[in-house]
């Protein structure tokens, strides 16, 4: 690899930058960096450098507050200047998505240890409740600075622009009889207001829901306490004018109110004849670290169904209520719910900040991003139809490296399962589906191959979180077609990125295989940055029949001969490559490791990662999100640098480099150097041999490695900063806008 700076992706640098509260500008024309702060405790302090023993819990970074240091990442997003308004929004949201989700997994899962009196400390030295206790301090934190960004991007800025977010009480008079006769008509017969008193008891509240916690009181009684759940089929933003209609004067400024101010100021319609003495909004989270037990179930279809009911009734770990709420509701609805006073969050923005989804919806392009479109891949553009060249023809003459979003997901890998489908000499089809769409044309690719014929295959993960509902409806659907279909393995989930064409042609038998780091879902690979490898090479497809085998079979196949499968050869090939470049270091020469992941937890790994920066390899990590390594400690990791990319898309992609004394490895796969990946999970990850391919692997690293827009740095501590431009002179290098430029510019006669 070089050290090429890249291209600079279309943007010129900027001086202002935002901080951790909300936005400054550097006036000396030197952009100031984002500084931003592992989490409440970064932990134990390093131990001694002297002689290091990385045993030490004080060389591992926590996994609960490295995951949150990274949704401050995202929240950066949407403080900074330089990203277009309505990307702000989408970043804001996107916290709200991720931070549920951290709540549901990551929270619950130690709420879950505490209940089960867990003792096991983490690498870093603590225990579920410190853990529990620092996340939630930590989410605290996080939650008045998106609150705060909120109030500055909707509150100030998106009505500069012409678009506004208004409360129902700032309305003429004329346009809220409007909006109440709209309340009348269309949402008040969807409400059900329940009520607690003796002869009704506290109600269920679902997962995620937005609710309004309401105070009523009749002549001589004491208040009673209702919920009204906000209804989640109407649309929670509102456009005033659109309800409205002609009512009061015209303007050119878009005016939303949420639905639940709409509801708030409208319940005397719902409660009639009694006095309406308080509303607010609060909102549950729901613990998805729901378990059952595989080895007893009857099976995994049932007991994936049983997790399903489960889930939706699972303990609440997480209770948000709005500034407005009463003490006394607040106190009640804790008690109810059975919430420590510091799983309450108190929230000064609306509740679920999903919504502003809809104020994107608006014809902005000037306050938006240039939109994408996934370009076709250089090979397949330039293929001729006419002459009955077909894909095969193409991985036949070479290896394909087909790089998502910046290639078509249905110019490159549905392409491939589309041919196979409709090909009267394909003899089989496997493929191994972890996630994948709701109208999936992966699947029905395979469908039609069925009924074309072909033996078809298919491993469907029903374990895959928060898509086994969706999964469970893909298997009943391919099983009613006749087509093979495994669920699983019992402890392991079938992560991989693999499938497998099985073709017959005139010189015998050819196999055509995809391995991937991202899932077979045509929506995320616009969205995600992820690489597939498309070959024929023989000893890779005979790999993948083997592990198809183990899906479908009764097999304990522990041996692969090309492919590094977890949980069988991935670590030991791993560990054996990382030693041999601290060989490489120790006598004298440049040991060098280049590894691009969405996290690095594993603490075995971790470990080997130390010895061999003690021992002076150079080694680049580039980690999304959880690493718990500390680079940049003072004679043990100074030839260490950890690096997070934030960008449009969401990146994704797995590349491990190994620059063995001159003689490299280049593997890409659908692993992450995590412990469950590594011997929880069935993974594959295969190396890359083509010259050209190889090629386009050292650019697409040394971007990651040169970006200066969208790239973060992280401290021996923990904390980050983010990567500017060293002066004005320097040229401002993005590299995932670098990556559509080039694919935008590549043309049929340059392959990849």
């Amino acid at each position: 690899m070089t050290d090429g700076a890249g291209d600079a992706g279309g943007e010129s640098a900027d001086a202002s930058s935002p901080s951790g509260e909300g936005e400054v500008t550097d006036q000396s024309g030197t952009a100031e960096r984002t500084h931003i702060d592992y989490g409440v405790d970064s932990g134990p302090a390093v131990p001694d450098t002297t002689d290091p023993d990385f045993e030490e819990p004080g060389w591992y970074l926590n996994r609960e507050l490295s995951a949150l240091s990274f949704q401050k990442r995202v929240l950066a997003e949407a403080t900074d200047p330089r990203t277009p308004l309505f990307e702000r929004l989408r970043f804001l949201s996107l916290f709200t998505r991720n931070t549920d989700e951290f709540c549901m997994k990551r929270v619950g899962g130690l709420k879950q240890q505490m209940a089960g009196d867990v003792t096991e400390l983490s690498p870093d030295g603590r225990t579920p409740a410190e853990q529990w206790e620092l996340a939630l301090e930590t989410l605290a934190g996080m939650f008045d600075r998106q609150d705060a960004c909120y109030r500055r991007v909707v509150g100030e800025l998106l009505p500069e622009a012409g678009a506004e977010i208004v409360e129902y009480e700032s309305l003429s008079t004329e346009r809220q009889r409007a909006l109440r006769d709209h309340f009348r008509a269309q949402i008040l017969p969807t409400l059900t207001p329940l009520t607690v008193d003796p002869t009704r008891t506290f109600p269920f509240i679902s997962n995620l829901s937005l609710s309004l916690a309401v105070q009523t009181r009749a002549d001589g009684e004491a208040p009673k306490f209702s919920r009204v759940k906000v209804p989640e089929n109407q649309p929670r933003l509102l456009d005033v004018a659109d309800v409205v209609g002609g009512a009061g004067q015209a303007s050119e400024r878009t005016r939303f109110v949420l639905l639940e101010e709409v509801i708030g100021h409208n319940l005397d319609l719902l409660f009639p004849n009694v006095e309406v003495v308080s509303w607010s909004t609060f909102r549950v989270t729901r613990n998805a670290e729901v378990r059952r037990n595989e080895e007893v179930a009857e099976g995994l279809i049932e007991m994936i169904e049983g997790l399903l009911r489960d889930r939706r009734f699972a303990t609440v770990v997480r209770l948000e209520v709005s500034s407005e709420m009463s003490q006394s509701v607040r106190e009640f609805l804790a008690t109810q719910l059975d919430l420590d006073e510091r799983e309450v969050f108190e929230r000064t923005a609306p509740l679920n900040l999903r919504a502003l989804d809809r104020v994107r919806e608006l014809d902005r392009p000037d306050l938006s991003l240039p939109s994408w479109t996934p370009q076709p891949h250089p090979r397949f553009a330039a293929l001729d139809e006419d002459a009955d060249e077909s894909v095969f023809d193409v991985i036949r003459e070479d290896d394909v490296l087909v790089h998502h979003p910046y290639h078509s997901f249905d110019g490159t890998v549905q392409r491939l399962l589309s041919a196979a489908a409709a090909d009267d000499d394909a003899l089989a089809i496997k493929v191994a589906i972890y996630r994948t769409t709701h109208d999936s044309k992966v699947i029905e690719s395979l469908i039609e191959a069925a009924r074309n014929g072909t033996e078809v295959a298919v491993m469907v993960e029903l374990k895959a979180r928060f898509d086994e509902e969706n999964n469970l409806r893909w298997v009943r659907r391919l099983e009613e077609e006749g087509i093979h279909v495994a669920y699983g393995t019992v402890d392991l989930k079938a992560h991989s990125k693999t499938a497998l064409v099985v073709r017959r042609e005139a010189d015998g038998v050819r196999l055509y295989s995809h391995v991937g780091t991202g899932n077979y879902h045509a929506e995320t690979a616009r969205a995600y940055v992820d690489l597939g490898l498309m070959t024929c090479d023989p000893a890779i497809g005979q790999d993948l029949v083997q592990l198809f085998n183990s899906f479908t079979g009764h097999s304990d196949q522990r041996d692969y001969g090309t492919l590094l499968v977890a949980p069988s050869t991935l670590r030991p090939a791993l560990v054996e490559r990382i030693r041999a470049e601290a060989e490489i270091a120790s006598a004298g020469g440049e040991g060098r490791i280049v590894a691009k992941m969405n996290a690095l937890e594993d603490r075995a790994l971790t470990a080997e990662l130390y010895h061999a920066a003690a021992a002076g390899v150079d080694i680049d990590l580039i980690v999304r999100d959880v690493c718990r390594l500390r680079p940049g400690v003072e004679g043990v990791t100074d030839t260490v640098t950890v690096r997070s990319v934030v960008g449009r898309f969401l990146e994704h992609s797995r590349i491990f480099y190994f620059g063995n004394d001159g003689d490299p490895r280049y593997y890409i796969g659908s692993a992450d150097w995590m412990e469950r990946n590594l011997d929880r999970r069935v993974e594959a990850v295969a190396p890359i041999e083509d010259t050209d391919l190889r090629a386009r692997l050292d650019e697409i690293l040394d971007l990651y490695l040169a970006d200066n827009r969208r790239a973060w740095e992280m401290a021996a501590d923990g904390s980050y900063v983010q990567c500017r431009p060293a002066d004005a002179a320097d040229v401002l290098r993005d590299v995932q806008q670098t990556l559509m430029d080039r694919a935008a510019a590549r043309g049929p006669d340059e392959a990849d």
